[in-house]
């Protein structure tokens, strides 16, 4: 259960004020169609962080405990900075012109999670814990959290969110995160 909450915890507050959130927004002011947006960033969530869990388990079982410890410090303090700094949206307007609103969705969000900091913290997470079934669920929730209230909220929302401190609540959690397989790896050496 540990592995569902923290994951849960770790990508919600990551999502605050990232690129996929402007992008909800986005998709959201665009078709005005919540279900299906919802629907498309639940089925690339799944599917991406899936593999970037599939990842991280395959990573964890070829190098030992004390190395992955210590790769997965340096992936957390990295994690962490990068939280720090905002996030800007890519346009994409081709996507969302030829397509409706799920399919957009499913491959606009799938993209942008390609080598985002919560599919790094997906492939950690996966490689620290040993339920991979509950990482991706936890970070599959994680993802809604943070972007489904965005869908239906809109702008005025997320413009009275205090993103700063949101983003540094997220590098503590990172950094704490990263403190404590940096402590697991000097016990094991």
């Amino acid at each position: 259960m540990d592995a569902f909450l923290i994951s849960t915890g770790l990508v919600a507050l990551a999502e605050i004020g990232d690129k996929t959130q402007l992008l909800a927004l986005l998709l959201a002011a665009r078709f005005k169609r919540p279900w299906p947006i919802v629907g498309g960033i639940l089925v690339a969530t799944v599917l991406n962080h899936a593999a970037a869990g599939w990842l991280g388990t395959w990573l964890s079982s070829q190098v030992s405990e004390f190395w992955l410890n210590l790769a997965l410090a340096l992936c957390f303090a990295v994690v962490a900075g990068w939280t720090l700094i905002p996030d800007k949206l890519d346009d994409e307007p081709g996507l969302m012109e030829r397509y409706g609103a799920f399919f957009a969705t499913l491959v606009a969000f799938f993209i942008a999670e390609m080598g985002d900091k919560t599919q790094v913290a997906t492939v950690m997470l996966a490689a620290q814990y040993d339920s991979l079934f509950w990482v991706i669920a936890g970070t599959t929730v994680g993802m809604l959290l943070a972007n489904v209230p965005v869908i239906w909220l809109g702008n005025r929302a997320a413009n009275t969110l205090p993103l700063t401190w949101i983003r540094r609540a997220a590098a503590a959690f990172f950094a704490v995160m990263a403190s404590y397989a940096l402590w697991r790896a000097f016990l094991l050496s």
